[in-house]
């Protein structure tokens, strides 16, 4: 009797869930809802509106980028034929030149018209990686990865394309930073030194701006910049001018003469160097003794690609051991030459002109002393105007904190990256 008992609760309640069921089954048939009213679609939706902007963003950016690099071709030839008119009209006023300097302007300006008549070095290249972010459908248990953020820098001086105001800059090269993060800037085609104060939103004319010229105020391409921070004197790099020159409180005094400086650099033992591109060498002079030929640390045996040689070299850095780097630009390489070394040793490139991680390409900025090759840091994205990108990368410095300031010659500004390591 109890089990006949049992069984009929069962039952009952069995007759419950059924009609449970048949509810639920009624009404899931009636509001069953749209897949078009669900949030995973409409979040679908709109990562395809996003991708589809970020395409044609990376159209418009290409489409600037190959107008850019072809202006930058062109601004490239003719500073090399100014320099290369500059060295002529240097053969035929002094009057002292033979066969080898002849086959020399030959050959350049063969480069030269050959670069002019294929001007664009660059061409269409399809990545296959994607440079959209990607979506799948995924569940709740596992976590989705997240990629690496991109390196971003600000522009700290110029940007505001060429020009001679305040805001602006015309192909800077050198720059030095001091230790409040002030920039001073060699402007090479404005003829002028600016200082662009941390933060500011113009520079100001610190020497030069009175046009180019060879008088005690004036100044003709200067290529490089430094200061003293001892007595606050700017020293420059008059590169057109063929001599180093300081300014004191707007006075200003010849150093050196007839050297055809490209880069400067001073120890902590305030010795000033500067790097000679036609004597192909690097001299030393102590502060205040300027009335001698000073000394050579680097080079001074002629024009070469050997060990105790260079081939045009530019920016110079001295590190605390008076070790001097030098960018050696026609051989592609920098060289360290330690304190009273009658030769030097490769530290970067010096494996032929190329883009791979052990070459470079006509060197300007010096890098310090690495391993058998280098690792990038900035500009792994090519050419361009965006906060990624580099163009036509001249002088680079650092400040108090680590962070990497690089001249963007084409670009006519001066960009900021913090390096993370």
């Amino acid at each position: 009797m109890d089990l006949t008992k049992h069984r009929q609760i069962l039952n009952e309640e069995l007759h419950l869930i059924i009609n449970d069921y048949d509810e639920f089954k009624q009404r899931f048939s009636e509001q069953k809802p749209s897949p078009h009213d669900l949030s995973l679609i409409d979040q679908i939706n709109q990562w395809e509106l996003d991708s589809i902007e970020i395409i044609k963003q990376r159209a418009k950016n290409c489409r600037e980028i190959a107008t850019e690099s072809l202006q930058t071709c062109i601004n490239d030839i003719e500073m090399k034929f100014n320099d290369l008119n500059e060295q002529l009209k240097q053969f035929h006023s002094e009057n002292e030149f033979n066969e080898i300097n002849l086959n020399y302007l030959r050959n350049e300006f063969k480069k030269i018209r050959e670069e002019l008549n294929n001007p664009s070095n660059i061409s269409i290249q399809q990545d296959s990686q994607s440079f959209i972010n990607e979506i799948s459908i995924i569940s709740l248990e596992k976590r989705p990865k997240f990629s690496k953020g991109r390196q971003n820098a600000i522009t700290v001086a110029g940007g505001n394309k060429q020009g001679k105001q305040l805001n602006q800059l015309k192909h800077p090269h050198g720059i030095f930073i001091d230790k409040n993060k002030n920039i001073f800037i060699a402007d090479y085609y404005n003829h002028r030194i600016v200082e662009w104060k941390y933060n500011a939103k113009e520079g100001q004319i610190i020497a030069g701006a009175n046009s180019s010229g060879n008088q005690i105020n004036q100044l003709n391409r200067p290529i490089d910049v430094i200061v003293d921070q001892q007595n606050h004197s700017i020293i420059i790099a008059d590169k057109g001018n063929r001599r180093v020159i300081q300014w004191l409180n707007q006075k200003q005094q010849i150093l050196i003469d007839n050297v055809y400086c490209n880069g400067l650099s001073m120890d902590k033992y305030r010795f000033l160097y500067v790097s000679d591109s036609k004597k192909h060498e690097v001299r030393r002079w102590k502060m205040g003794e300027y009335n001698n030929e000073g000394t050579v640390v680097a080079g001074g045996n002629g024009k070469g690609n050997q060990l105790n040689q260079f081939n045009y070299p530019t920016f110079i850095f001295v590190d605390e051991d008076q070790s001097v780097y030098v960018s050696d630009r026609h051989n592609h390489r920098v060289m360290k030459w330690s304190k009273g070394a009658i030769r030097g040793r490769i530290v970067a490139g010096g494996n032929g002109v190329g883009k791979n991680l052990n070459q470079l390409s006509s060197p300007e900025g010096v890098i310090r002393e690495g391993k058998e090759e280098g690792g990038i840091v900035v500009g792994e994205n090519g050419e361009g105007s965006q906060s990624n990108r580099l163009n036509g990368a001249r002088g680079i410095s650092f400040d108090g904190e680590g962070n990497l300031y690089v001249v963007g010659l084409a670009n006519h500004r001066i960009r900021k990256f913090k390096i993370v390591l």
